[in-house]
């Protein structure tokens, strides 16, 4: 499977008000591995950039004074993902730009007519429902490093995504089961442990360690009645 993930940068929020993209980034995936091969521009919108926005992204309208427009980046961009699954977190914002700029070229192209959309922000709220979802909290959940994150920018956070989505949905980017492989614990094999290998050390409670659970655990049964660990024992 080839996926994309995907974010971009734009001058304000909404594309029915005229606002456009001025920076893409994409991360190329295949079967849960990261290529390497990635795709990156910055784009001339053509209007003016809001100030709120440019607190966010930090791009400005000098910068972009003499970058290319969309429709001189549009065929290599289409190119770039044309039948690959997209990954976005909070996918409807960035399609409904892609779709937008599209929309003003001829051969008009619908993003969703050539592309999978994985919706990134969706998957996180059904597996962490009333949590804090953004970019940045599911770094903290996921332990993704996002130290150079002051400002957002297309491809970092695209790079970002993409670690935080591989572990989101799996951890392991890849596994095979096959015994026989003789692989010794790369991919594609499973690491046999040594027969002499020291054994592991038994560490036993403390009388007083054993003391504290004893009366934690009376404390527990006043409360709520006989627990499970009091049947067990």
């Amino acid at each position: 499977m080839r996926q994309i993930v995907l974010d971009t940068e734009t001058t304000g929020i909404d594309p029915n008000e005229g606002h456009r993209i001025i920076e893409i980034g994409c991360v190329e995936v295949i079967e849960r591995e990261l290529t390497g091969r990635n795709y990156h521009v910055y784009i001339n919108p053509e209007r003016e950039v809001e100030a709120e926005a440019i607190t966010v992204h930090g791009i400005t309208n000098e910068f972009l004074a003499d970058k290319p427009k969309f429709a001189e980046i549009a065929d290599e961009f289409f190119d770039f993902i044309k039948g690959a699954e997209l990954v976005i977190h909070n996918a409807a914002f960035d399609v409904g730009f892609m779709d937008s700029e599209f929309a003003r070229l001829k051969p008009v192209r619908k993003t969703a007519d050539h592309c999978g959309v994985v919706d990134t922000l969706a998957i996180a709220r059904k597996k962490h429902p009333g949590q804090k979802n953004n970019l940045d909290a599911l770094c903290k959940r996921y332990g993704v490093d996002n130290s150079n994150r002051d400002l957002h920018g297309a491809l970092l956070d695209a790079e970002i995504l993409a670690d935080v989505y591989l572990l989101m949905t799996g951890g392991q980017t890849a596994l095979s089961l096959d015994a026989g492989s003789g692989d010794e614990g790369g991919i594609g094999g499973i690491r046999r442990l040594s027969e002499d290998r020291p054994a592991l050390a038994i560490v036993h409670a403390s009388d007083e360690e054993v003391s504290a659970h004893d009366e934690f655990m009376s404390m527990m049964e006043k409360q709520a009645g006989e627990t499970v660990w009091s049947r067990l024992q």
